[in-house]
């Protein structure tokens, strides 16, 4: 068998892996990008559940900006997921507290608009503070794809809560 069947036929595993990374880092590191995958998965649902159901004054710039925020979350963590996968871990594929997705609280009917951007600002807040450890720990451990990575969610998340604040602002 030639080399190349070899390595193709294969099972590849994680301590195949030799990027110049440790295995347990990126196990951990891998498990906070699963973490972060599965907030900003909440994060989508949530902003398309508002763009649906959002009324008001603020409807429009609501409407817009929630389409565009759950647009640019789908294909985030579709980016997150395969970086697990860089990592040599499998990416996440178990959604059993989708339930949770769905806006806490009162029932959606009952939410302003300014009730759903709160919650969406928490929600963004809450997702930055998270990748900004994350950031640090992969910078900590010379991961600067993970680092970058994060650093451009981060940028996508400030933006939103500033967008959010300043549509909300009186």
């Amino acid at each position: 068998m030639s080399n190349v069947s070899s390595i193709m036929n294969a099972k590849s595993t994680s301590e195949d892996i030799n990027t110049g990374l440790d295995e347990g880092f990126r196990k951990d590191i891998s498990k906070t990008l699963s973490e972060t995958l599965s907030e900003s998965y909440r994060l989508m649902v949530k902003s398309h559940i508002y763009h649906w159901n959002v009324v008001g004054p603020l409807f429009k710039p609501l409407h817009e900006l929630t389409e565009e925020h759950y647009k640019d979350l789908f294909e985030a963590i579709d980016v997150i997921a395969e970086r697990v996968r860089a990592l040599g871990n499998v990416a996440p594929y178990n959604i059993n507290n989708a339930s949770t997705f769905a806006p806490e609280g009162k029932d959606v009917e009952n939410l302003t608009a300014i009730d759903m951007v709160q919650d969406l600002i928490a929600e963004h807040e809450a997702i930055a503070r998270k990748m900004r450890d994350a950031a640090e720990t992969a910078g900590d451990n010379k991961d600067v794809v993970t680092e970058d990575l994060m650093t451009a969610r981060l940028t996508f998340h400030e933006k939103a809560i500033w967008m959010l604040r300043a549509t909300a602002s009186e």
